[in-house]
């Protein structure tokens, strides 16, 4: 069974991406490297959701870990 993911910030960190670049978003918030995975997922059941970026730009990373639009902040934390 998994664990339930931990809120690493109530709030989004915004990020600059690189197009073409494949990131690891952290799923569990345990990472010490939010909002990507540092490996800290591991004996939790939740792996890192894996993207790459569609071109250079700043975006809004889920902090809270309960966004319907992974790795996106869709304003989950509002709701918190």
């Amino acid at each position: 069974m998994a664990d339930d993911p931990i809120p690493a910030q109530l709030g989004p960190y915004l990020v600059e991406v690189e197009e073409g670049r494949r990131y690891f978003w952290c799923r569990c918030g345990k990472s010490q490297k939010q909002p990507f995975c540092d490996g800290s997922h591991k004996d939790t059941g939740i792996e890192p959701y894996a993207f790459v970026a569609e071109k250079t730009e700043t975006v809004n990373l889920c902090g809270c870990k309960d966004t319907g639009d992974e790795p996106f902040c869709d304003g989950s934390h509002n709701l918190m």
